[in-house]
């Protein structure tokens, strides 16, 4: 699919109810755990831990953290006993990272403060990555992004869980709102106002259909983030790399990494 709009995303919009909102992040962080999304990336991100000496992973717009915990499972399993993560974002969740934090027993941990993408403070150090927002930004932010990871000789990579295709469209509008409905009760933890706003008044699932539609036709193809690596790093200072992984169940990752040459 070449198509790519610029439309809105609800999640997006400062109105927006948090209570919807968080509804749908809930979902999100469920499915993108219980599936395993990003498990195909991790040996591309262990290689680029190995080549900037980096034991931690700095996860940018990290949101609920949703996935996190099996990211940091992969990189074990892939050469990096000792990898840990730190989640920051421009509205930080302290409250759901604290239980993140928990579970992991602080190999995830959290910064509180406000972390902007585009510019991150010096003292935050580790691999940059960005999961599942990529395509929130537009060009001259993706690039400024980019450019930023460059100036600060860091590695980065950003991922996005699915692939550019209609069958990813199809899948949003069938498959993961029937599951969204028989799964949503098995959240955890139990929110009340969660089961009347996708049964009784279903905004939840429907918003959620809609920004994962957008979200697919938001998304970057493979040329086009490489166009913007090199737009962020015209001195060639980085070996970039960008492409798509495979899920043993089928759906695609899409990718774009790069480290210091």
């Amino acid at each position: 699919m070449r198509l790519r709009l610029r439309l809105f995303e609800f999640e997006d919009l400062p109105w927006f109810p948090a209570v919807i909102r968080a509804g749908m992040m809930d979902y999100l962080r469920f499915m993108i755990s219980w599936l395993g999304t990003y498990r195909p990336i991790a040996p591309l991100l262990a290689e680029g831990m190995v080549r900037t000496g980096q034991t931690r992973v700095l996860e940018l717009g990290a949101g609920a953290g949703g996935g996190t915990e099996t990211v940091l499972t992969a990189l074990r399993a892939h050469g990096q006993p000792r990898a840990t993560i730190l989640l920051t974002d421009l509205y930080p969740q302290p409250t759901a990272w604290a239980d993140i934090a928990r579970r992991t027993h602080g190999a995830i941990g959290y910064e509180p403060a406000a972390v902007n993408a585009l510019a991150v403070p010096v003292h935050l150090t580790g691999f940059r990555t960005l999961f599942s927002a990529f395509h929130h930004f537009p060009p001259g932010a993706a690039t400024a992004m980019l450019r930023d990871a460059v100036q600060a000789g860091t590695g980065i990579g950003v991922f996005e869980g699915a692939g550019k295709h209609w069958a990813e469209l199809l899948l949003a509008w069938t498959v993961l709102p029937v599951a969204q409905l028989l799964l949503t009760p098995f959240y955890r933890p139990f929110r009340l106002s969660r089961l009347v706003f996708t049964y009784l008044i279903p905004l939840i699932p429907l918003c959620t259909i809609w920004d994962g539609t957008v979200s697919v036709l938001r998304m970057y193809p493979v040329d086009e983030l490489l166009k913007l690596a090199h737009a962020a790093d015209p001195a060639g200072r980085f070996t970039w790399q960008a492409g798509k992984k495979r899920h043993w169940w089928g759906p695609e990752v899409t990718y774009l990494i790069g480290w210091p040459k």
